[in-house]
């Protein structure tokens, strides 16, 4: 197997750097070009280049395209115009090869991490995310020339980059093994694709396997209008969804300038009340309109969560929903897919599974997209308001039946049952799910905490919490916020732990940190108003001895929540000693009373 090497590069109109670390070994290489050098040994990076696998944060769009343009002996200043063609000018790669007559040897074993990261942010935000030990900033300005003195700075400032990378790169790592797998099933490399990425072109590659033609894309004109049809199986009982679905019925959809498709303005304004809930319609899907809501399974109550398993994929295959201009070789494969997937959950091939899963949800992502093979907007309309109707369907015979749904969200409900109605809510659901044809999956909950809809707290019956939002575990999707403060709240909610004790007892600074990004970049001022340069990503906790805030550098406005900050750009060896605990204890109140825990106390 080879080994890996992650790649970074710098670019001055002065300055050219290269840098590689072994991600085993971690020994780094760096090639420099500048004005007081010969020609960096080119001979050996392109060995590295041909025998290692490269792993790059942007490199298709950046720095392989850069570094063999710089292998052609192209003078400094020529590099750095490139440089701005792909920062500034935003040249797409294809677009470089044609200006600068470079092309990237399709034999270079080469990983991007931009794509396969949920989400696109910059490489220093993943590092925040991910707790890289060091965060920083481009050191010197773009436009600067490089002295002699600040070579070393610019080897460090990329030397850290690269241990950023390979943080990321580890991070992945169960996301690109799955690549990989389906990487050698299909005959198509997908490392460096997101799930969208690989849907399309899985089924784009497996239609054309059984037709024997190339699938080309679709043009759909701005300004283009789609009815919704009415699946036969929605019907409504009550007049206010009878209303709700004529709505829906006369409502044109709109296709915008850039292939989206707009929601109706009556729709978007519409709220829909049911029960005690308002519900609201969206092209992303239903959600319902509670907040700072506590519900508690007790007196004789039971909540329980029904999530429709795989929605939308199967509203596509119960529908036989086909982008037009790929018809039915589409269906074929998109079952055939999910039959797969079906086969290999039931055989425990948790591998198999889980890459099939990325096909069958990331399609969906595609059909609004107007640069893709499987661009629909026809059929993501009419998928979406599927959904949204069916669930609405299924609250109002919940709610007919006297049992209160105090929650909706995309493709599953969560209900408040009184403990003598759950033979009846049982009913209700089986009579829905034969009428749809979909499935349900059902969690039960010891008390539900929100927010809103998108940010919630749930205890569940068997123990354990399930997150949402704000509240979720952190990870490469969202910023660290204090995230003790919700695990804290948690273990009072469940468990009855004081909050300063789950506070006091942790020991992980990491879990007290605030990861954010600053436009223009930030500074943080002292006490006497002096300033420190942190960047434009910045991380900090809150300390009871500080008199600092950090600042927009651009404007001098103070970033808000940022008093008693303390910046941490480097994560210390050891826990700090002024931690300002009461201040995270106000934070967990703050919790608490956003979602409704004092209304239920």
């Amino acid at each position: 197997m080879k080994k890996t090497a992650v790649l970074d590069i710098e670019c001055y109109v002065n300055y050219f750097l290269v840098m590689l670390k072994d991600v085993e070994s971690g020994s780094v290489v760096a090639f420099e070009k500048h004005e007081d050098s010969d020609e960096p040994d080119f001979t050996k990076l392109v060995r590295i280049l041909r025998t290692y696998r490269i792993v790059t944060f942007n490199g298709r769009n950046y720095d392989l395209p850069m570094i063999f343009l710089a292998l052609r002996r192209t003078p400094l200043a020529d590099l750095k115009m490139a440089s701005d063609a792909i920062i500034l000018g935003n040249l797409r790669p294809w677009e470089f090869e044609d200006r600068f007559n470079v092309s990237v040897p399709d034999e270079i074993d080469h990983i991007d991490l931009i794509e396969v990261a949920p989400g696109k942010v910059s490489l220093k935000l993943y590092g925040g995310r991910l707790h890289s030990r060091k965060l920083q900033d481009l050191p010197i300005e773009p436009e600067a020339r490089i002295t002699p003195e600040q070579r070393e700075l610019m080897r460090e400032y990329c030397t850290n980059d690269l241990q950023t990378t390979i943080d990321k790169f580890k991070a992945l790592g169960p996301q690109i093994a799955l690549r990989e797998q389906m990487t050698e099933r299909y005959g198509v490399d997908l490392r460096s694709k997101s799930d969208a990425q690989i849907a399309e072109a899985v089924i784009k590659k497996e239609i054309e396997r059984i037709t024997g033609t190339r699938v080309g894309k679709t043009t759909v004109l701005p300004g283009t209008t789609f009815k919704y049809r009415v699946p036969p199986f929605i019907q409504y009982s009550t007049p206010v969804m009878k209303e709700t679905l004529e709505m829906v019925r006369q409502s044109s959809f709109v296709v915008d300038g850039s292939g989206k498709v707009l929601m109706p303005k009556a729709l978007e304004d519409a709220r829909i009340a049911i029960g005690n809930s308002v519900y609201r319609m969206g092209i992303g899907g239903l959600h319902s309109s509670e907040s700072c809501a506590a519900h508690v399974a007790d007196g004789g109550y039971v909540l329980i969560d029904r999530d429709v398993t795989s929605y939308y994929p199967s509203i596509i295959l119960n529908q036989g929903l086909a982008p037009i201009h790929l018809g039915g070789p589409f269906l074929k494969v998109y079952r055939s897919i999910v039959n797969q997937r079906i086969a290999a959950k039931r055989s425990g091939d948790k591998v198999v599974a889980d890459s099939l899963k990325i096909t069958i949800n990331g399609s969906f992502g595609k059909f609004g997209s107007m640069y893709s093979t499987l661009y629909s907007p026809d059929l993501l309309i009419q998928t979406t308001v599927t959904g949204q109707l069916s669930l609405l369907m299924l609250i109002e015979m919940i709610e007919c039946e006297g049992i209160s749904v105090v929650s909706a969200n995309t493709d599953g409900v969560v209900i408040k049952c009184p403990d003598s109605s759950v033979d009846v809510l049982n009913r209700v659901i089986a009579c829905w799910e034969l009428l749809t044809d979909f499935e349900t999956e059902e969690t039960r909950y010891k008390a539900l905490y929100s927010r809103d809809v998108n940010n919630y707290i749930a205890l569940k019956e068997k123990g354990g919490s399930k997150t949402k939002g704000t509240y979720a575990t952190p990870g490469i999707q969202k910023n660290p916020s204090n995230d003790i403060c919700s695990e804290a709240v948690c273990a009072m909610l469940e468990h009855g732990t004081p909050i300063v004790e789950t506070l006091q007892a942790c020991r992980d600074i990491r879990k007290f940190v605030s990861v954010r990004t600053v436009r223009g970049g930030a500074v943080v001022r002292m006490a006497d108003g002096s300033e420190s340069y942190l960047g434009k990503v910045v991380r900090f906790y809150y300390g009871a001895k500080s008199s600092n805030s950090i600042h927009y550098k651009t404007n001098g406005n103070k970033v808000p929540r940022s008093d008693y900050a303390v910046p941490l750009m480097e994560l210390p060896d050891e826990f700090p000693d002024d931690v300002f605990y009461a201040w995270y204890e106000d934070e967990c109140n703050a919790i608490l009373k956003d979602i409704g825990w004092r209304a239920n106390a």
